[in-house]
Parts: C-alpha cells; sequence; structure tokens
C-alpha cells in the first residue's frame, strides 16, 4: 500500500504547486534527470514580443515595410508575427488589416511566411527564409530578434522584434546545477547572434542555434545519446510551442509551459508547469526526489520490522501483539510517512 501511496501523495504534492505530473513512472523519471534541454522562446524567455525598429530599404518606406509583413502574415499564430500585427493596428484608427487582396498565405516552419499581396508576391521571415527563396541581402547582426520582408524577390527592409528573459531564468539554471543537473542545453529557432545573449543572461553554456522543429528531435537525440553518459540517468526537454510537441515526446521526460504553452505540447507532455514559471522545473525535481526517499525508507522499514520479527518468531521469542504490529502497525506508519510527500 505504502509505495503507490507515496507516488500519489507526490503527484498530488506536485499538484499544489503548479506543477502537473501525468503518471508516477514519469515522476520516478525525474529522480534521474542530469541533463535539461530548454526550447528558448516561451520557457527561457516571456515569448511575448514587441516591435523595437522598423528600417526600410529600396525605395520602401517603415510604413510599407510594417504593412506587407503584417498582411503577410495575417494568418498566423506565431508569437512574432501577432507582435507584428499589433504593432501595425497600434499605430492609429486608420491602420485596418486590409485582406481583402491576400491570397496563397504560406507559414514556412522555422523561416516565415509567404503570401501574395495584391498580386506581388511578399515574404517575411528569417535568413534561412530569405536564402530559402534566394533574396540577396546583407549580413544583419543585432540584438533582438529579426524579421527581413521582401516584395517582389527584393528585399524591402527589416523588422527588429525584442523579447525579454523570464525574471526567474538564471535562478532556475543555478538550482537546476544545485539540485545535480550536470548538463544544460538551449535549442531555438533563431540566430547564434540572439541565442548566445539569452544563454549567457541565463547562464547556459551550451546552445544550438537556426534549428527547424526536426533539428530540436535530432539535437535531443543527439545528447541522449552522448558518450560516457552515467548509467540510467535521463534528459528532460522544456518546451511550449507546437513545433516542440514532437521533441517532448522523444525526450526521457517532456516538460510544457501550460500556461501560454500550446495544446499539442500540453498533450504530447509528461510534466505541465501550469503557471509557465522556470522554476517549478527545480520544484518538480525536488518534488519527485523526495517522494523516491519516501518510498525507498517505507520498503527498508517494513522489510527490516517483517524480518525482525520473523527472525524472533523463529527462535520463540515473538508474540501476537509483536506480529500484529508487524503487519498492521507497520503498514499504518507507513502509511502515515507517505502523506509527507503530500506536504512537501
Amino acid at each position: 500500500i505504502s509505495v503507490p501511496l507515496s507516488y500519489f501523495a507526490g503527484i498530488g504534492g506536485a499538484s499544489r504547486r503548479g506543477i502537473l505530473i501525468k503518471g508516477a513512472n514519469f515522476l520516478e523519471t525525474l529522480t534521474a534527470v542530469d541533463t535539461v534541454v530548454f526550447d528558448k522562446t516561451g520557457t527561457l524567455t516571456e515569448g511575448s514580443f514587441r516591435v523595437v525598429e522598423v528600417t526600410g530599404t529600396n525605395g520602401f518606406s517603415q510604413g510599407d515595410v510594417l504593412r506587407m509583413a503584417a498582411r503577410a502574415g495575417a494568418h498566423s499564430t506565431h508569437p512574432v508575427s501577432a507582435s507584428i500585427r499589433r504593432a501595425y493596428t497600434a499605430g492609429g484608427p486608420m491602420r485596418v488589416l486590409d485582406l481583402a487582396a491576400v491570397a496563397e498565405c504560406d507559414e514556412i516552419g522555422g523561416c516565415g511566411v509567404r503570401a501574395m499581396l495584391d498580386g506581388v508576391s511578399v515574404i517575411a521571415g528569417n535568413d534561412r527564409m530569405l536564402h530559402r527563396e534566394g533574396i540577396p541581402h546583407d549580413i544583419c547582426e543585432t540584438d533582438g530578434t529579426v524579421v527581413h520582408v521582401a516584395s517582389g524577390g527584393a528585399l524591402a527592409g527589416r523588422i527588429r522584434v525584442a523579447d525579454t528573459v523570464k525574471p526567474g531564468a538564471a535562478e532556475t539554471v543555478r538550482r537546476l546545477r544545485s539540485a545535480g543537473v550536470r548538463r544544460l542545453v538551449m535549442l531555438t529557432g533563431d540566430d547564434a547572434h540572439v541565442a548566445e545573449q539569452v544563454a549567457a543572461e541565463v547562464g547556459i553554456p551550451e546552445f544550438h542555434a537556426n534549428l527547424l522543429p526536426e533539428d530540436k528531435v535530432a539535437a535531443v537525440e543527439a545528447v541522449m545519446a552522448e558518450p560516457g553518459r552515467p548509467s540510467g540517468s535521463k534528459v528532460a526537454f522544456v518546451g511550449d510551442g507546437i513545433n516542440d510537441a514532437p521533441v517532448l515526446t522523444r525526450a526521457d521526460v517532456g516538460i510544457a509551459m501550460g500556461a501560454l504553452g500550446s495544446d499539442a505540447a500540453i498533450e504530447a507532455a509528461d510534466v505541465v508547469i501550469m503557471d509557465d514559471n522556470p522554476g517549478k522545473i527545480a520544484d518538480a525535481l525536488s518534488v519527485a526526489r523526495r517522494t523516491r526517499q519516501i518510498v525507498v525508507q517505507n520498503i527498508v522499514f517494513a522489510l527490516g520490522v517483517k524480518g525482525i520479527v520473523m527472525a524472533l518468531g523463529a527462535v520463540g521469542l515473538a508474540s501476537m501483539w509483536g506480529a500484529v504490529f508487524a503487519d498492521v502497525g507497520v503498514a499504518l506508519i507507513a502509511v502515515v510517512n507517505a502523506t509527507r510527500a503530500f506536504r512537501g
């Protein structure tokens, strides 16, 4: 009774902290996690972008660039597209997003969006998107994420959007290291310049940038196949977007941000952080390890007492009350001890 009850109490204790663990097997897996892989946007950062700069080129004005990007990404659910639409419509009552002449909208994962606007092909995306479409451009390295906008095969301008690191992200990294996590990795579809800034700010030494969704799966698989990993150690992946669902499924334990995370990510994850606070990841490891300690205590106590009473009984020194204590008494004490996992 005490062993499953301890795990149920641990799951209940985690839920009181806003951590939904979908089964006792995942609680057990968390105790062996020694590597945590993070997605960047929405996990370590707020995931709420804002437009901070618009630049026009080749005869296009700032207004032209912003309008084209907003219309091209009108049907995209990506946070960057949403921030561009907000910036455009916030420009005044005349800034209405006219979609009458928008056709052939196409969202390309990990790259950007493409649409026909008034019969002209317009794209808005990252540097990979420009290379994909064969559009000449120069190298642009700046703070924040850059959305390149092109019209009719020519670069029209750039939009710089900024995201902010979550207040508790750096503290989460420190707590995970204190908890014995030996390797921390950050994955992102952003360029290396942005990834390096965020990784340095939160204290993660290893990062991989310019990744497509399938590249993230490959990166996690490479981490899991790392030579010399301790036997029995597990890899956790933390993400929130719909593109993270395959990685959440592939990792030993997938952890999703539940407040702003996509339904697909929440469904695929084994653990859900209900308030998107990254600090809850360290809490989840703490609850899992405390629960396992209680399980071991109960097993050792129950078998130890029963063994002692059996040995005494073999030489005629055990009474009936001793046998009752070894059975019912030990069970009750183990149950009471199991409830500590719920409180902690």
